[in-house]
């Protein structure tokens, strides 16, 4: 294929994992506001961050096995369709609920997109592995950075439009992605047999998740013992008892048990877990700092929120460059440190009713730093603890186990700011960086005791 499509395809591709990994955050700083104008307490306003990564965590898996047996192009066309009238919905939303179910939506329409734009990429780049390579380091530096820059491309909307510009702005991306996958995205067939869609783990799934994720959020407004709160907790366990029978004993399970008694594979996986849980709590909880107990507007919230946008970029190259001197394990412990001294020193000096800007920018510039060495590293030893045919698996199970840990952290630390006094809030924020500082710590000695000095993925390997 020649370069200038291969390059459009790239582009198309970039432009899905963009608009994906920017929902993720651009509607934190938004929900203040959201919550004014719409009447929603906290756990509503959870709901509004965690409706979108659980309706992306659970899909995940499954929309893998839709391009297998569809196609990744419709499969890509299709979650392009679905989150861009899942935005409309969004941004005409009258009330909570409405919004929260359109959040959804888009969470599914993102777990269409994501599995299917890397299957592009795999077939287009497939006779060159080092174009691959490159190419699959342009997307993820692209999403890494839109991750970075929503909340401050939010505040620069919200500033003169509203928050419902915030959801019109995917808009015009969904559509050029569409139109641009038309004109130059090839067909594209599974080669191998069509997989399962295993739809008794997918519904236990979606079950288990959303009750857990539903009572941690509930517990704090309406207590541990109340009777909602209980039997959304005997759900989830129920539902994920059963999930684990049926992936047991399913011919095609949505999540192959296997794959965690590989080395390297758990530990990577949970430092997956670890790093989203902290860095999606905390950004939810500091977005409620800045505008509830400093008062601060949107766009000043939005523009304090700027360096975890350019250090992301560097320490992501960075991370390249170090692996392939020594091996994946040495970026995620480094990066652990570096992330988890971030929350330390964000924790320690940048939360109080009075802190400046420059009292929290060591930790600001820090905890990307530390995510953009670690995530490109725990992707590599992923691959690395698994063979050529079971990769697109192993990194869906990565990518989902992440979402869950994302919702799981603003569930959390959602939990502990849930008080008017300024106090407690200030106390719930500095217990939330103790949280995430211990849990990227732990990531790291994860990484010394349960990642390979050297892993490469195999096709790396091969390549070299």
């Amino acid at each position: 294929m020649k370069s200038s499509p291969s390059l459009a395809i790239l582009l198309a591709c970039s432009f899905a994992f963009i608009i994906v990994q920017l929902d993720v955050t651009i509607v934190n700083v938004a929900l203040p506001e959201i919550g004014r104008e719409l009447q929603a307490g906290v756990s509503q306003l959870q709901w509004v961050v965690d409706a979108y990564t659980l309706g992306f965590a659970v899909c995940l898996l499954s929309a893998g096995a839709m391009g297998d047996r569809f196609g990744s192009r419709r499969v890509f066309l299709g979650g392009f369709a679905l989150f861009t009238l899942a935005s409309l919905a969004c941004a005409v939303a009258p009330d909570a609920l409405s919004l929260n179910l359109a959040r959804a939506a888009q969470g599914v329409g993102a777990a269409l997109l994501v599995p299917s734009s890397l299957s592009i990429l795999n077939a287009v780049y497939a006779h060159d592995r080092t174009m691959l390579a490159k190419a699959i380091a342009w997307w993820t530096a692209a999403g890494g950075v839109s991750i970075a820059a929503g909340p401050v491309l939010g505040g620069l909307l919200m500033s003169v439009f509203g928050w419902r510009s915030i959801f019109w702005v995917n808009i015009p991306i969904c559509v050029l992605g569409f139109w641009l996958t038309l004109r130059v995205v090839p067909a594209l067939r599974h080669s191998g047999p069509a997989r399962s869609f295993d739809l008794p783990g997918q519904l236990l799934a979606v079950i288990a998740l959303t009750a857990f994720i539903g009572a941690v959020i509930e517990t704090h407004a309406l207590g541990l013992t109340h009777p909602a709160v209980l039997i959304a907790l005997v759900v989830a366990v129920a539902a994920g008892v059963q999930f684990i029978r049926v992936e047991q004993r399913s011919a095609a399970p949505m999540l192959p048990l296997q794959l965690f008694k590989l080395a390297g594979f758990t530990p990577a996986v949970l430092f997956g877990v670890f790093v989203n849980f902290a860095y999606y709590g905390v950004i939810f909880v500091l977005s409620f700092y800045l505008q509830t107990v400093r008062g601060f507007s949107v766009l000043h919230a939005g523009l304090i929120f700027l360096p975890l946008t350019g250090t992301f970029l560097f320490a992501n190259i960075t991370s390249g460059w170090l692996q392939a001197r020594v091996g994946s394990r040495k970026p995620m412990i480094i990066g652990g440190v570096i992330g988890g001294s971030g929350y330390a020193l964000l924790g320690i000096f940048g939360i109080s009713e009075t802190a400046s800007f420059w009292a929290m920018l060591p930790g600001l510039a820090l905890i990307p730093a530390g995510m953009g060495l670690a995530v490109p590293a725990m992707t590599t030893a992923i691959l690395a603890s698994v063979n050529k045919q079971q990769a697109g698996t192993a990194s869906a199970v990565l990518n989902t186990a992440r979402q869950v840990g994302g919702a799981m952290g603003v569930a959390v630390y959602g939990a502990l700011v849930a008080t008017p006094a300024t106090a407690a809030i200030l106390a719930g924020i500095e217990a939330a960086m103790a949280i995430s500082t211990t849990l990227l710590l732990a990531g790291a000695l994860l990484a010394v005791y349960g990642i390979a000095a050297h892993a490469a993925p195999a096709a790396l390997k091969t390549a070299n």
